[in-house]
This record gives structure tokens, sequence and C-alpha cells, in this order.
């Protein structure tokens, strides 16, 4: 089975460093570092099966079938599959303003 390369862009990092900063000072750091390897998971699980997440919703509305994404519930990790690689683009609470974010971050407008 052919493997793909996953890499997060450095808003997606900062993604990832801002989530575990919140839930570190709401919850413990325990909590954030359970968070951030269910996070984690869910990306890395990309490697074998980068076309299993679903279209983003924001994005099918204007027909963008370009980017996917996956969940480690609330979290949205949306990502776009290159020839063989898997590019992550964002990842956040989904209770966030997400079409504001997915506009703004995945469409660069």
């Amino acid at each position: 089975m052919k493997r793909f390369a996953v890499e997060l862009t450095e808003h997606a990092l900062l993604d990832l460093d801002d989530i575990a900063d919140y839930i570190t000072s709401r919850d413990g750091p325990e909590r954030a570092e359970h968070v951030a390897q269910g996070i984690e998971k869910a990306y890395a699980s990309l490697t074998l099966f980068p076309n299993r997440g679903a279209y983003v919703r924001e994005l099918l509305e204007t027909g963008n079938r370009d980017f996917r994404e996956v969940h480690f519930k609330p979290y949205r990790i949306i990502y776009r599959v290159y020839a063989r690689k898997v590019v992550v683009f964002l990842i956040a609470d989904g209770r966030r303003d997400m079409r504001a974010l997915v506009t703004s971050r995945v469409l660069g407008m």
C-alpha cells in the first residue's frame, strides 16, 4: 500500500499550539496532551487513506471539492491531497465561525 506524506502548514502548527495553550489553561496539561495526541492520530491516518475525509461543507456550497476534512471532535482538520502528499491547512474547533476561517485560511480571501 502506498503511503502519503502528511505535512502541516505553519498556520496549522500554530493552530495546534493555540489549542494546547487554551486547553492547558482551562483543563490542565494532561487534557491538552490527550487532545493533541487525538488530533495527531486523526491526521496521521491520512498517510494510508488520504481521501477518506469528507468534503468541507463550507466549500461544497461553492462547488469546491479540493479540500477534505477529518475530525477529532470537536476539532476539524482541513487538508488537501496532492500527488503523494497531504497538506493540513487548518485545525480548529468546529464550534468557531468555520465559514470565516475556511475563507481566510484555506482560500486566502
